[in-house]
């Protein structure tokens, strides 16, 4: 068993002995040295030039100690790259996805604040970071994601105990900015349905009258629906994957009409899954999206940047213009929260003045017509 050291610290002359005589040191490197016994019982060191900065430097390890928020040196010198790549092998747990996204982000970091040392970043360095981004003409939301990820590669650093404090905070944050989603009119989503490859249709009617995800399109099995009651259950993404989020298993309505075409198409191509190729195998999520590159400059006034999420949206409008409740859009959309519904979908929803204009106008109409207004009479 380790014999772990006792806990003393001091600060010791490395030019002389105890009795004066010089050291085989004298006059080579720093003269004064700091010592202590870290948590781990290790023993540690670090020289100095002058006696004040070695007992001053011993005086904050064990007040560090104390408090239990000591540092090791080996962690106080990592640098942000070197800790964003421990961070990522730790975050390789989550799904591919979130990992390729979360290795984009990264990439950024390290391009900016990679050099420095994890201890040494400032708020106003942040701030600074997040200034040349915005100068480079990046997207509010996609600066907003970027800060976003500094600061839980910071938080975890500190949970992790290799820093102190995390230099994120609201006061460097820039503002979230909302991209507002490209609406496609019902008649250009059927213009994308007519030229789009045979076998890939039913992969537009699902995003833009069932609300589903690429990756849910084509993880989607044919005993995932119900086509006598009508009604789409995802269970799974492309290749097995699991859903994107905690809800998004939920069951989808689908009307009719919707049921019947694909089970028009489930008999054509056959095969276990709704959308397949020409020999009724399951497609990839990248081969519908390159099939919706190619058909959209087909379709009046689609945008270059229309992709297959975007269907999804059209989805959401349907359900906006009905009059459903933003409860009912999240749970059709599969959100996880109503605030993602409202942040996604916010502008597209009715501002209620009339409603609310008619509502108070009924209030004072009450008391205006009350038999007992003809009563009053004022300045008595």
């Amino acid at each position: 068993m380790t014999q772990r050291r006792s806990r003393r610290a001091g600060v010791e002359d490395r030019w002389y002995r105890a009795d004066g005589s010089p050291s085989s040191a004298h006059g080579r490197g720093s003269r004064w040295r700091a010592r202590w016994v870290d948590v781990d019982g290790r023993e540690c060191s670090r020289a100095f030039g002058t006696k004040a900065e070695a007992q001053q430097h011993v005086d904050s390890v064990s007040a560090a100690l104390v408090r239990g928020d000591y540092i090791r040196p080996e962690d106080a010198a990592l640098t942000v790259e070197q800790w964003c790549g421990k961070w990522l092998e730790a975050y390789a747990v989550n799904r591919a996805s979130t990992v390729r996204q979360a290795r984009t982000h990264v990439k950024r970091i390290v391009a900016g604040l990679g050099d420095e040392r994890l201890r040494d970043v400032r708020p106003t360095m942040v701030r600074a970071w997040i200034a040349s981004l915005q100068a480079e003409g990046l997207a509010a939301s996609t600066v907003y994601a970027l800060h976003s990820r500094l600061s839980h590669i910071m938080a975890d650093a500190v949970h992790d105990g290799v820093l102190h404090r995390s230099p994120c905070s609201r006061r460097t944050s820039p503002p979230m900015g909302k991209a507002k989603v490209y609406v496609a009119t019902t008649e250009q989503i059927w213009g994308l349905y007519d030229v789009m490859p045979e076998h890939l249709r039913p992969a537009i009617l699902l995003g833009a009258f069932a609300g589903l995800r690429a990756g849910e399109v084509c993880g989607l099995r044919v005993d995932d629906v119900d086509f006598m009651r009508g009604a789409v259950t995802p269970r799974f993404q492309a290749d097995g994957a699991p859903l994107k989020t905690h809800g998004s298993e939920a069951t989808v309505p689908i009307p009719r009409d919707l049921a019947v075409t694909l089970s028009e198409s489930v008999a054509r191509y056959g095969g276990d899954y709704v959308v397949t190729d020409e020999l009724g195998q399951p497609v990839k999520t990248f081969v519908i999206e390159r099939a919706i590159r190619r058909a959209r400059v087909k379709v009046d006034g689609l945008p270059e940047r229309f992709t297959f999420h975007d269907t999804r949206h059209h989805y959401a409008s349907l359900l906006i213009a009905g009059g459903a409740d933003v409860k009912t859009i999240q749970t059709r959309m599969r959100h996880q929260s109503a605030r993602v519904t409202l942040d996604v979908y916010g502008h597209l929803m009715d501002s209620g003045d009339d409603s609310t204009r008619d509502l108070v106008g009924r209030a004072m109409r009450a008391r205006v017509e009350s038999p007992a207004d003809s009563l009053r009479t004022f300045g008595r």
